[in-house]
């Protein structure tokens, strides 16, 4: 592995089209050492087995996307969510990483207050930070884009997500560190100091920001260096606030999900050198 790619990790959805086997043999052939996973592919392969098979690579699991949605009022969903929840730590420490990503959830239908919708996640992650600390494995609450706000996470902004990781022990919860949502965000420099400080950069992700935004926003993801994100300047943030762990690159794009998957590994690891080194 180049010193360049060595703290290089590629997200499984990125390419989503390879499977977990076609995932380690291209991240060995373009000299990537480290993947973050999602959980339904791991599942349909099994968990230990998945474990297995990137261990034998030589490959190091960075992270499992995703736990979470965690804001619904109604006890019983509460309680599936926390079942599931339970459940995606039990297959975080199963692959062999110690970081579970956590998008927080949108606002319930019918729901308007946000702050009370937050509460609701602090109330859980009081539950699941010590059954993930028994495992082994760190909560990162993941601060997305404001455009996600109704539907998908009432966590915005890096402060918002440190007020609620705040209230654990660093060694519980931490925060992931998005280029993608947090860009925008005039201040998220402090807030990446502040992040830092406390040892809750848990994960730092890359993923471009182009327009105009498809019909999906969620798939808008754009390839290092097609968008306006400084990936350099960001970089230089969160390694002054002391993070010095792996660099993902996760990005949903329906483009890049349409080309052989191999290529594309070999161009993450090329716009990564380019615009993030």
């Amino acid at each position: 592995m180049s010193t360049v790619l060595s703290r290089l990790s590629l997200n499984q959805e990125t390419v989503r089209q390879l499977s977990l086997p076609e995932l380690a043999a291209a991240c060995a052939t373009n000299g990537i050492g480290q993947v973050g996973l999602w959980r339904a592919p791991v599942r349909v392969y099994g968990v230990e087995r998945a474990g297995k098979l990137f261990r034998d690579a030589g490959l190091t699991v960075t992270s499992l996307c995703r736990g979470g949605f965690l804001t619904a009022t109604d006890p019983a969903e509460r309680a599936r969510a926390l079942e599931d929840n339970r459940a995606a730590v039990d297959e975080a420490a199963g692959v062999g990483t110690d970081t579970l990503v956590l998008v927080s959830g949108g606002l319930p239908d019918g729901q308007k207050d946000l702050y009370a919708a937050r509460e609701r996640i602090a109330d859980a992650l009081a539950e699941l930070a010590p059954y993930a600390q028994e495992r082994g494995v760190r909560l990162a609450v993941e601060p997305l884009h404001p455009m996600f706000a109704s539907d998908r996470c009432v966590v915005s902004t890096l402060s918002q997500a440190l007020d609620l990781a705040e209230r654990f022990p660093a060694e519980q919860v931490g925060v992931v560190v998005d280029t993608y949502h947090v860009w925008w965000d005039d201040g998220a420099p402090a807030q990446i100091a502040r992040a830092g400080a406390g040892g809750r950069i848990h994960s730092f992700q890359l993923a471009d920001w182009i327009t105009p935004l498809p019909a999906g926003v969620l798939v808008g993801r754009g390839q290092l260096g097609d968008g306006c994100v400084d990936f350099r300047a960001l970089r230089a943030q969160v390694e002054a606030a002391g993070f010095d762990g792996p660099i993902e690159v996760e990005i949903f794009n329906e483009g890049l999900w349409a080309r052989d998957g191999a290529e594309v590994v070999a161009e993450v690891a090329a716009r990564y050198t380019e615009h993030a080194c």
